[in-house]
């Protein structure tokens, strides 16, 4: 048996797809809706691209999932921004983006949408807390953090060419 394998895939417009391939070769996916909602596929052992089973579950029927899947004794000082009305989400910054060795501050994403660059993930190091003066690169992550329509609307500037 080989080990469980999560692969994530950025869907333009869309979200991000998690595949998992379980243990006993099984194949499930996870598509994370920029609206919050999420598609839960499993695929059949002896065709991976023949899906089974597709469920579409709201925001909050996707927390309950979660909470039904996570240990008893998993950290509540986590914060659950669902609980809040606030959502976290990664963004991916592409190599021919517009702000591809532009400034933060220039993107005006705090200001103009209320979201906040909580970090950047860039190859294998996290900078937390990104200043205005920090310098975008294609291939950054960044993880932002606000309102459903804040996120989406960072995106939307974050996906301007």
């Amino acid at each position: 048996m080989s080990a469980p394998r999560l692969s994530s895939t950025p869907l333009p417009g869309i979200g991000v797809r998690y595949d998992l391939t379980t243990r006993d070769s099984r194949r499930l996916s996870v598509v994370a809706h920029r609206d919050g909602h999420r598609t839960v596929s499993a695929y059949r052992r002896d065709d991976p691209d023949a899906c089974d089973l597709s469920v579409r579950l709201t925001t909050e029927e996707a927390a309950t999932l979660i909470d039904a899947l996570m240990p008893a004794h998993h950290t509540p000082n986590l914060l659950s921004t669902t609980d809040l009305g606030l959502v976290a989400e990664r963004i991916e910054l592409p190599g021919s983006s517009h702000w591809n060795g532009r400034l933060l501050g220039e993107s005006r994403i705090r200001t103009d949408t209320g979201a906040s660059v909580v970090a950047v993930l860039r190859r294998a190091e996290a900078i937390p807390s990104p200043t205005p003066a920090f310098r975008l690169a294609g291939g950054d992550t960044l993880i932002v953090i606000g309102t459903r329509e804040g996120v989406e609307a960072a995106a939307a500037i974050l996906g301007r060419e």
